[in-house]
């Protein structure tokens, strides 16, 4: 029986819905209100202040990409990007392949998968007690602070400290995702040809030159796609640094800030939240022409 031209529209019908509800519609009102002052009745520009640069309209963007706080928010999203991006992928590579060797391989990957399953807020509150200092007399019942005072050295404030505390939570967010860099690498490992393999060994290859040489080159197209995975969930981070330091100590990020404001300006939390949507739309394009190279050359 011959379909008629409708008939595909009408199975993909309840799909284009919900996509307009909860994608289309949403996205659309934020662009709508990021135009608007903080009671979102009025045009931005209301909230432009005499003898400074005011972009009209587009002042809540003016404040999106120039506030101090917003800047430091900008630079240390950029800063986990180059850091905790390679940080964790590296990781990732580094436990599948020392995973796929050891005896009890399950075990292991259990382990170091086990933090995926902890809610991240869970998980902040951790890592808070890990790093905490007691700034008084009191005995540092914080994991880290007791061993450094075990061994002769004074306690670190690991959160506050303006030197080290975004790293401290990249370490958290490394701890966090790496697992999953893990199990996605290592299925791209386990697919490897064996004869390609066995041949190279045959062939008097070394272990360091099987993994840079063979596969290395042969699971790149999985690193990439970990990687742009990585990169989507480190620009919106967000549970680590509201649960660990609330943005404070120059600790702020994007996600965080554009949650601060939501409730008192609602124009300005609107225009962060469209500027980081702009921020990934990016890597979605990079994505999808990616996967069409590869249905491509398949």
């Amino acid at each position: 029986m011959k379909q008629g031209r409708l008939t595909p529209w009408l199975y993909l019908l309840p799909a284009l819905v919900i996509m307009f509800i909860f994608i289309v519609y949403p996205t659309g009102n934020t662009i709508y209100l990021s135009f608007l002052d903080k009671t979102s009745s009025q045009p931005a520009s209301v909230n432009c202040v005499e003898g400074q640069p005011c972009w009209g309209i587009f002042e809540n963007y003016h404040y999106a990409l120039t506030n101090p706080e917003m800047v430091t928010a900008l630079r240390n999203n950029a800063r986990w990007l180059i850091l905790m991006v390679p940080g964790t992928v590296i990781c990732g590579i580094l436990f599948a392949v020392l995973a796929d060797r050891v005896r009890y391989e399950s075990l292991a990957k259990s382990i170091i998968f086990m933090p995926m399953a902890i809610s991240f807020i869970g998980a902040g509150i951790i890592w808070r007690f890990v790093y905490y200092i007691e700034s008084g007399s009191g005995e540092q019942i914080g994991l880290l602070n007791a061993v450094l005072v075990s061994l002769g050295r004074p306690p670190v404030a690991f959160l506050s400290n303006p030197a080290i505390n975004n790293y401290a939570l990249m370490i958290v967010g490394v701890w966090l995702w790496a697992g999953f860099c893990m199990t996605i690498i290592s299925a791209a490992i386990k697919g490897l040809p064996s004869e390609v393999l066995e041949a190279a060994r045959v062939d008097g290859a070394g272990e360091r030159q099987l993994f840079f040489q063979i596969m290395l080159p042969m699971i790149m197209p999985t690193i990439v796609v970990v990687t742009t995975t990585m990169v989507i969930n480190v620009l919106k981070i967000f549970d680590i640094v509201f649960v660990m330091t609330g943005g404070n100590f120059g600790t702020e990020v994007i996600a965080n800030r554009m949650f601060t404001l939501i409730v008192t300006d609602t124009g300005r939390s609107m225009a962060i939240a469209v500027v980081l949507i702009l921020l990934t739309i990016p890597i979605m394009i990079f994505n999808v022409y990616r996967f069409r190279k590869q249905e491509e050359l398949a």
